[in-house]
């Protein structure tokens, strides 16, 4: 498969840059053709312009100035996100990665009858998410209500074609992880990449 990482996380030497080498190799590994998308090594720039604004509500979207991107997204039959929750959230980065780039006439298409969603990433059959947060377990689900993981698996995936094969992968309390937590973590990413075909 060609399968896009987009990774979004301000150091190269933290333990999200370790995931999303790991996450990169794996897949490659496995045979797949790997896109790797760093947004902050390739200066992502997450604000909406006022002319994508008022382009948005339509299938006429002008995505020319993240045209790259969208290219990639139409291309890819897998996509794998690696980035931290900060706040129970994605990193604004990465929001502003899914405003710009997953919009009308590339991730869903306006049906002119009412106005409906209709998904339009077809193509992807594979989609899954590798994270990090500083809250325990108990706080990010009973607590917050997951907020980050509906997002991404209510509101992305159902973009993707229907029946995709999707996976959630995170490690949480970030806040008093260890050596050995984290191996433990980055062995089960690499276990369930690779068990990827």
């Amino acid at each position: 498969m060609r399968i896009q990482v987009v990774h979004c996380h301000p150091l190269e030497d933290s333990f999200n840059g370790a995931l999303f080498r790991a996450t990169v190799d794996a897949l490659r590994g496995g045979g797949h053709e790997v896109v790797s998308t760093d947004l902050y090594r390739e200066g992502f720039q997450p604000a909406m312009t006022e002319g994508e604004r008022r382009t948005y509500m339509g299938n006429g979207y002008d995505d020319s100035a993240v045209a790259g991107y969208v290219e990639i997204l139409r291309s890819v039959d897998g996509i794998v996100f690696c980035y931290p929750h900060w706040w129970f959230s994605m990193p604004a980065m990465l929001k502003g990665y899914v405003d710009r780039v997953w919009g009308p006439g590339t991730a869903f298409l306006y049906d002119a009858k009412d106005n409906h969603l209709e998904p339009n990433l077809r193509r992807i059959r594979l989609f899954g998410v590798v994270t990090t947060y500083g809250s325990p377990w108990w706080m990010v689900r009973l607590f917050a209500g997951n907020p980050g993981r509906k997002v991404m698996m209510r509101g992305l995936k159902p973009m993707c074609a229907k029946g995709a094969s999707s996976f959630w992968l995170a490690h949480y309390d970030m806040d008093h992880s260890t050596a050995r937590s984290r191996g433990a973590f980055l062995d089960k990413v690499k276990a369930r990449l690779a068990s990827i075909r």
